[in-house]
């Protein structure tokens, strides 16, 4: 799979961070880290900012190389034809309900797409920040478990960061190396910052 040269990304150099940015910009550092680092032992790992998943990056030749195999940055759709409101980004699909939803509907100011469309939007408002919270837990977990699942109170940690509780996550993680900690406090802010413990 080819990775965007837009995505913001988290780069280590075994325990110290070397780049964090978007991928373009940070190609330069982790080329010269994954290439000068071979013979040292310290694994070069880059880590998608917004999952926490390591990406497979092809780093052979020159920067010039590796940069010219990511995916450019996603264009923007052509405007579509047709029935809705393309302008806007509407468009028509179908939708299943029982009859007394389409009655209520029927009923509504503006009719039922408006009324749907305004459903819709009160609902990702309400679940905005749990989701956002939610995302944060789970790409702060998938790269602790990368960079820190063998060190001394990563269980805790994972524990701490499920139940929300900042302070114990805090005290869990203050033994790990500099950069580590740091990065993983920072993600794990994420899901407090969006509604959830502290």
């Amino acid at each position: 799979m080819t990775v965007s040269a837009d995505r913001f990304v988290l780069a280590f150099a075994g325990e110290r961070r070397i780049a964090h940015g978007p991928l373009a910009g940070a190609m330069a550092a982790i080329h010269a880290a994954a290439h000068a680092e071979v013979g040292d032992g310290a694994a070069v790992l880059v880590f998608d900012a917004a999952t926490g998943k390591v990406i497979d990056l092809d780093l052979r030749g020159t920067v010039e190389d590796a940069l010219a195999r990511l995916a450019p940055a996603p264009a923007a759709e052509p405007e579509k034809r047709g029935p809705g409101r393309p302008k806007l980004g509407v468009t028509p699909r179908e939708v299943t309900l029982l009859p007394r939803h389409w009655d209520w509907l029927a009923g509504q100011p503006g009719g039922a797409s408006v009324a749907l469309r305004k459903l819709v939007e009160g609902a990702i408002r309400a679940a905005e920040g749990p989701d956002r919270a939610r995302r944060a837990k789970a790409a702060t977990y998938a790269l602790m478990t990368t960079l820190a699942g063998d060190r001394r109170g990563y269980e805790e940690a994972t524990r701490m960061l499920f139940a929300g509780d900042w302070t114990a996550f805090d005290a869990a993680v203050a033994g790990w190396p500099d950069d580590v900690r740091e990065t993983v406090r920072a993600m794990a802010e994420g899901a407090w910052r969006n509604g959830e413990g502290r």
